[in-house]
């Protein structure tokens, strides 16, 4: 083991699982660096605390998304990746135990905090390769049964993991995810000549292949929406978790941008009518969140967790009724009143949701367990 931050003031104790920064930045992974960044800033203001901790951050010799940290001792292994890493290699370095942030970890580790995002696998499977969703499947009800603690991001989420047996209610607490991050995003640092798709008024939404996300609900509606000169602008990649079963839907007024870097994303929400949200279940849902941040007013399906971070300041439609999502659409459309009324709720609400205040809620647990 290498030691690229060393921190003599105090031992380490508590390890936090830094798999997450040998992986592609995606929703789970941005959870876990904002909520280590969080805590990295409480131990910097509470010299007790830090010292009761010691936190270390043990990271695979691959990893490449290492946040930046000044009260956190951060180790690279010598070899190992992937859940063979978790099991066998991060154990070494346990500690007093083992705070995970990224849905895996050491299934025998005796004293483990794990954060679940979500039952996804279990409630639509038909989203997943088969390989993905048999190992989740597998693995999310042993980890959950063998952790002392488990995390999740909301309440919807909470109730999944209880309904699908992947671990008990006692366990369970929620913390939420928070906006902060998004507020770091500076959009006129943005390639314009990527963001400037259409000279329209246009429905900015996320693409994926996951069946669960449910973008070919609004593409649906692409021909009313063209007679009314809106166009919809797909941001966003595949990931190869998912199954092949979505297509692409083609029409004069639908462009597919692709990937988008933080800054172009905070661009094209800064530029658009709206944002629109069909998923079918989603743990927490970071984007409508991140929307608001911005100032884009959200239209989101008024399903699982979404009405739980949406609350008053989104429009709502059934993601089973293409007509709904064109009429919420087209009243947004011909009311700057309302438009107006949303991107001040949004950008209220989101305050609700804090990346400090996660982090501190994890440093709770952790004090508890260590003095437990």
């Amino acid at each position: 083991m290498t030691a690229a931050t060393s921190l003599p003031k105090s031992k380490p104790i508590w390890t936090v699982n830094g798999r997450f920064a040998a992986q592609e930045l995606t929703g789970v992974q941005r959870y876990a660096q904002e909520i280590l960044r969080a805590m990295d800033n409480i131990l910097a203001k509470d010299d007790q605390i830090a010292r009761r901790l010691g936190l270390q951050l043990v990271v695979p010799s691959g990893a490449q998304y290492v946040p930046s940290m000044s009260n956190v001792a951060v180790r690279k292994t010598r070899f190992g990746s992937g859940h063979l890493w978790d099991q066998f290699i991060l154990p070494w370095h346990e500690g007093a135990g083992i705070l995970s942030l990224g849905n895996s970890g050491p299934i025998l580790s005796p004293r483990h905090i794990v954060c679940i995002h979500d039952a996804n696998t279990f409630i639509a499977p038909e989203s997943y390769s088969r390989a993905f969703r048999t190992f989740y499947r597998t693995f999310l009800p042993l980890i959950g049964r063998q952790a002392r603690r488990v995390a999740t991001v909301s309440k919807f989420s909470a109730s999944m993991l209880i309904r699908y047996g992947i671990c008990a209610t006692e366990k369970i607490f929620v913390v939420y995810n928070g906006h902060e991050h998004a507020l770091r995003w500076n959009a006129s640092r943005a390639d314009l000549r990527r963001v400037n798709l259409t000279a329209r008024r246009y429905v900015l939404l996320l693409g994926s292949q996951a069946k669960h996300k449910n973008i070919e609900v609004v593409l649906s509606g692409a021909p009313a929406l063209d007679a009314a000169g809106i166009d919809i602008v797909v941001v966003g990649g595949a990931s190869g978790i998912f199954s092949n079963g979505a297509r692409d839907v083609n029409g004069p007024n639908i462009h597919y941008a692709g990937y988008a870097s933080d800054d172009e994303l905070a661009a094209f929400f800064e530029n658009a009518m709206c944002f629109a949200f069909p998923s079918k279940t989603e743990g927490f849902g970071t984007p409508p969140l991140e929307a608001m941040v911005c100032g884009c007013p959200v239209i989101s399906a008024d399903t699982a967790s979404l009405p739980e971070v949406g609350g008053e300041a989104v429009l709502y439609a059934d993601p089973d009724k293409p007509a709904r999502w064109v009429e919420r659409i087209l009243r947004l459309a011909n009311s700057e009143d309302l438009r107006a009324e949303l991107i001040a709720k949004g950008r209220q609400r989101a305050k609700m949701f804090s990346w400090n205040e996660g982090a501190c809620q994890y440093v709770e647990e952790l004090l508890r367990l260590t003095t437990g």
